[in-house]
C-alpha cells in the first residue's frame, strides 16, 4: 500500500474482524477504502457490509472485484465464502471456500469449512440424495441414533 494511513486502518480493521467486532472493523474499512480502495481493503469492506448491514449485493460484487484483481490471494475467497453463508447460501460458500484452497492453505478458510462439517452419505447410495426416501430414510436413521 502507497497511502500508510490506509495501511493503518487497514490493520487495524483485520484486527477487529479477527477480533468478531465487525462494527468497528467497517469503520477502519471505509476510511481506509476512501484513502486507497485496495483490493484487500474492498474484500474485508465487503465482508464487514454484509455482517453489519446486510447489503449482500453490494458486498459479492465488492468481493468478486477484488478476486478479478488478485484471482490467487485466499483472503478474498475467506471473505466471499463468508458473505454467501450470511446470504444463506451455504453450498455457493462451500464452492467458493475450495476454490481459495487451490490457491494456497488459509487456516480460516479449513476453520471455516470444518465449522460447516460434512455431510453423511446417503442411505441409499443408488438413489439421489435429494429422493424422498433418502430423505425420510436419513431422519428416521438419525431420530433412532443409527447415525
Amino acid at each position: 500500500m502507497a497511502h500508510p494511513e490506509a495501511e493503518k486502518f487497514c490493520e487495524e480493521g483485520i484486527r477487529a474482524v479477527n477480533g468478531g467486532n465487525t462494527l468497528i472493523a467497517l469503520v477502519h474499512f471505509e476510511k481506509a477504502a476512501q484513502l486507497e480502495p485496495t483490493p484487500v481493503i474492498c474484500s474485508y469492506l465487503a465482508y464487514c457490509l454484509a455482517k453489519e448491514r446486510g447489503t449482500f449485493k453490494k458486498a459479492i460484487a465488492l468481493c468478486q472485484e477484488a478476486i478479478l484483481a488478485e484471482p490467487r490471494n485466499t483472503v478474498h475467497y475467506l471473505n466471499l465464502g463468508r458473505i454467501y453463508l450470511l446470504a444463506k447460501k451455504k453450498a455457493i460458500a462451500i464452492d467458493t471456500f475450495r476454490k481459495g484452497l487451490k490457491f494456497g492453505k488459509n487456516q480460516q478458510i479449513v476453520k471455516e469449512l470444518n465449522g460447516l462439517g460434512l455431510r453423511k452419505e446417503p442411505v441409499f447410495s443408488f438413489l439421489a440424495r435429494e429422493n424422498f426416501l433418502n430423505k425420510l430414510c436419513g431422519i428416521i436413521y438419525k431420530k433412532f441414533g443409527l447415525r
